[in-house]
């Protein structure tokens, strides 16, 4: 299944995106959000994984707001300069609200894909909020929302995902990293409580051993058998949801 590069308009400009067919039509589709290195193969490779299953897979860039840029190297540029400061200025100006109204074109662009039905929406790292976010604000499409080391799903921030579930009719897959600073215990016992008060269908699974960013293969701390597990869960809640 090929990769087929397209722009899709939103409120704020032009995102680029890339869109990934399965071999036969269907009416399922997939929102694959990006972690903070953007578009690039490593996330390629996982979407054409997805169509495999038989989705229509859509990657877009969330970063579209600062033209163009990388993509970053996943090992390196949280470590070195000047990469560091770009990724802390794309990520803090690209708001939850931001990517909220941005999905909105995502899901019209699954649409005229020919993916009418349910769709599912995964997200990595920064993506997993954006994943669950994006549930809130359009459950008459999304079936089913996953984050997979997804940070501060449960802050202070007024944005924070934990805030904004009871909107949601999809069912949710959490999976945390057995270690994550990004999201600790507490942050974990919040979203489980947000979650079950406002009565959706819900797994929060702590990855003992994981270390933030382990389902991505360029990742310094990708483990193999971790990311495997990942894809069980993963096309096991859109197979239940999305068919």
């Amino acid at each position: 299944m090929a990769k087929q590069d397209i722009s899709i308009r939103t409120e704020d400009g032009t995102a680029r995106a890339g869109l990934f067919r399965p071999d036969h039509p269907t009416a399922a589709g997939v929102i694959l959000y990006m972690d903070a290195f953007g578009p690039r193969p490593a996330l390629d490779a996982m979407a054409e994984r997805l169509a495999a299953e038989g989705y229509a897979v859509l990657v877009p860039d969330l970063f579209y707001r600062f033209g163009d840029y990388g993509p970053f190297d996943a090992r390196t540029a949280f470590s070195e300069e000047p990469s560091r400061s770009a990724l802390r200025n794309m990520i803090e100006g690209t708001s939850q609200d931001m990517t909220r109204r941005d999905s909105a074109a995502f899901i019209d662009a699954l649409t005229e894909a020919g993916a009418t039905g349910r769709i599912g929406t995964v997200g990595y790292c920064m993506g997993g909020s954006r994943a669950l976010h994006a549930a809130a604000a359009y459950p008459d499409r999304i079936a089913a929302a996953a984050s997979f080391h997804g940070g501060r799903l449960a802050s202070d921030a007024p944005d924070s995902p934990h805030r904004h579930v009871a909107t949601i009719t999809g069912r949710v897959y959490v999976g945390s990293a057995g270690v994550d600073g990004s999201f600790p215990p507490e942050q974990s016992a919040l979203l489980a409580e947000a979650l079950r008060r406002a009565e959706i269908d819900h797994i929060i699974e702590n990855y003992v051993g994981m270390a933030h960013g382990w389902a991505v293969s360029d990742h310094s701390v990708y483990d193999e058998g971790g990311a495997e597990r990942h894809w069980k869960r993963l096309t096991t809640l859109f197979d239940e949801t999305l068919r």
